[in-house]
């Protein structure tokens, strides 16, 4: 039998090896040369900071350097945990980012399928632009948009009741402890599902087409061909961003928790970035601050390994790694 084999360089791509790499390196140096600017700004800004995650390991008064500081082990991490303000933030984040896990992750993909069924381009572009505005604006903005509608003396909801004759009390949304993580959830919804939705919608035109026609000369109507093409075909994508999402689950948002809470909700919203920011930075106690901040990383570490190894055993295309 004869041995087909194909021409050189076709159907695999060689590495140099050995001395043909200074040659190699030496006709390419341009390309590598772009990589630089990043990859000093990597050691520079997220490797050699990292340097400071040994203050949790020491009792660091914020003078002087950190490497005099003398080592205490885990007694940092003890007392973390035996401090009554944080079993209440970790407690807030766990529920806070579980219910936007929940509620928010299914609703970009919902959003991208609405968006993907309507068939006037001039209609679609503007719910698009609609729908990815509002992560454009900064969650202080956020909140004043929130106030304006929601404020129970000059709020628009209490402008509407009253037209229709309603006289009573209106609530105040953004002071009660009963409905502030509902809205936290609402607003995070609001604020940050365009994005998702874009690179849903990305995925989506990406299906084959052929794959519509034929389900459809099989007898499939629109919800068979939604369900067995559509969100068949994007099941990767689906499965990646829950990777990533599940890896924030420790990040219950700080710059939304900041911008909108108030001392009457603080104890059902008081999570362990905003705890961070607090003992941190008003009470000055760096060494429990950089123990809370580098267990809640680690935590997210172990989160995205787990989740990633579970979607990798579903289906080999998926995850991250």
């Amino acid at each position: 039998m004869t041995r087909i084999t194909a021409p050189k360089g076709v159907g695999s791509m060689s590495r140099p090896t050995g001395k043909k790499w200074l040659a190699y390196l030496k006709s390419h140096w341009l390309l590598y040369a772009m990589l630089i600017p990043g990859i000093v700004y990597i050691i520079f800004f997220k490797y050699i900071p990292m340097y400071g995650v040994t203050i949790a390991f020491r009792n660091y008064n914020g003078i002087g350097d950190i490497s005099s500081a003398p080592w205490v082990g885990w007694a940092n991490f003890a007392r973390l945990f035996s401090t009554r303000a944080f079993k209440r933030a970790l407690t807030n984040n766990i529920v806070i980012s579980v219910e936007k896990l929940i509620f928010g992750f299914p609703s970009p993909i919902i959003l991208a399928l609405i968006i993907d069924s309507i068939r006037r381009k001039r209609i679609k572009k503007v719910v698009q632009t609609a729908v990815i505005l509002p992560n454009l604006i900064s969650w202080v903005v956020l909140y004043g948009v929130l106030y304006a509608i929601l404020s129970p003396s000059t709020g628009v909801v209490k402008a509407l009741l009253e037209a229709f004759g309603y006289q009573g009390t209106i609530p105040n949304l953004l002071a009660q402890k009963s409905s502030f993580r509902a809205l936290i959830v609402i607003s995070h919804i609001w604020q940050a599902s365009g994005t998702a939705t874009v690179v849903y919608l990305a995925a989506i035109m990406g299906v084959d087409q052929e794959l519509y026609d034929a389900a459809a000369i099989d007898g499939a109507g629109y919800w068979r061909q939604l369900w067995h093409v559509t969100l068949s075909g994007i099941r990767t994508t689906v499965a990646t961003l829950f990777v990533i999402r599940v890896g924030d689950l420790m990040f219950a948002g700080f710059d939304q928790i900041f911008a909108i809470s108030n001392d009457a909700v603080i104890t059902v919203c008081d999570i362990i970035d905003t705890y961070v920011y607090r003992i941190g930075l008003t009470q000055r106690s760096f060494s429990l601050a950089t123990a809370a901040g580098l267990f809640q990383s680690a935590t997210g570490l172990v989160l995205v390994l787990i989740t990633n190894r579970i979607a990798k055993k579903m289906d080999p295309d998926s995850g991250l790694f």
